[in-house]
């Protein structure tokens, strides 16, 4: 695995990384051990800690990201503002906050909790398979993105109508309608109804 400004933290004093160890929880979101990142992908996958977060602008247009292609999962494709996993022992708040800074350079503005969501999505391209307990977050972005391009392709700002387009052309990833759908509602109190969400 290379090392980024998300894993140099982890890495060791003679230059190898460390393995990056995701939570492992019960089908209620509880703690029950830990297990290397690759490993909890591999089918049929281990159930693990997750967040998703949904950034819009002061138009309420979503942040879409583009994953970078050198990333070992679902490379290319399209998805939310920013998704990943807390270290253990790590608060997803504090995990969704880090991640957000480290991929797009910048700090999200009233980042909120939006709920979770549990599912199982097997990646059809690389054969990993998303088992995840997935903590969801919506806020603004207010400043200008600065996006590490070892972790981000591309970004683009979408309402709605043109993210419906979007996914009519474009690959998105395969969790991404699983965990837009259940954000909605804060995304909704967030963004206002002219926003269409």
């Amino acid at each position: 695995m290379p090392i980024t400004p998300a894993t140099a933290t982890h890495s060791s004093s003679n230059g190898t990384v460390d393995a990056i160890l995701l939570e492992l929880v019960d089908e209620n979101g509880v703690t029950i051990g830990t297990a290397e990142k690759l490993a909890a992908h591999q089918p049929p996958g281990q159930l693990h800690r997750a967040f998703s977060v949904f950034l819009f602008d002061e138009r309420g247009r979503l942040l879409l990201q583009q994953r970078a292609l050198g990333k070992y999962h679902s490379p290319g494709v399209w998805s939310n503002t920013c998704c990943g996993h807390p270290y253990p022992g790590e608060a997803p708040f504090a995990a969704a906050a880090r991640r957000t800074y480290e991929e797009l350079g910048v700090s999200p503005s009233l980042l909120a909790e939006a709920g979770t969501v549990r599912y199982n999505h097997p990646d059809p391209a690389s054969g990993l398979v998303e088992q995840e307990y997935n903590h969801l977050f919506v806020g603004l972005v207010q400043s200008p993105l600065r996006p590490d391009p070892e972790e981000v392709g591309a970004t683009a700002f979408a309402t709605p109508a043109e993210l419906s387009e979007r996914h009519e052309k474009d690959t998105f990833s395969s969790w991404f309608m699983t965990v837009l759908d259940a954000a909605r509602p804060a995304v909704r109190e967030l963004t206002g109804a002219s926003a269409g969400w």
